[in-house]
């Protein structure tokens, strides 16, 4: 996971819990099943088109709204392996980790890029885009850690030498 490239999917500010999935659809019994609603509320179209390895690119204040942690889980099972935005709201921001979805703030990235573009992440080194490098804020060790082993619960688990879960 140190580096990878995918396909953007570009979404704008304020991208609240109740776009990334409706409260409707929270009954459902898996995140699998709530997967398919995922951003219906503004783009219906978009959660059948992310392919396994895709990545998001949004404004500031991704995550907003309420602490569901549906949220992040259902943006992993879609196949995103990474959020680059503006800025990420606080509870999100440790959901995702929690929940080993990778997430990367830059606030000039998102308004350099256009959907459907490629790109290559380094992680905690740079983004780079078109000839362009962007530098990314290295996260601690220890939340590393934790994106790679899949999420806290995993990390844990491979911590305390108790294998997969």
């Amino acid at each position: 996971m140190d580096k990878f490239t995918g396909k953007i999917w570009v979404l704008g500010d304020d991208i609240d819990t109740d776009i990334i999935i409706p409260t409707e659809y929270l009954a459902l019994k898996t995140v699998e099943d709530m997967a398919p609603y995922a951003f219906s509320p503004l783009r219906p179209e978009l959660a059948e088109k992310i392919k396994k390895g895709d990545m998001i690119v949004a404004g500031k204040n991704f995550g907003c709204g309420s602490s569901r942690e549906q949220a992040p889980e259902i943006i992993k099972a879609l196949g995103i392996q990474c959020v680059i935005a503006k800025s990420f709201a606080r509870i999100f921001f440790r959901n995702a980790i929690n929940n080993g979805l990778l997430l990367i703030e830059n606030d000039k990235f998102p308004d350099a890029v256009n959907e459907g573009d490629e790109i290559t992440i380094a992680v905690n080194e740079s983004i780079q885009h078109n000839g362009n490098s962007y530098p990314i804020t290295s996260l601690p060790q220890n939340l590393v850690d934790i994106i790679h082993a899949g999420g806290l619960v995993q990390a844990m688990r491979k911590l305390n030498g108790l294998g997969e879960g």
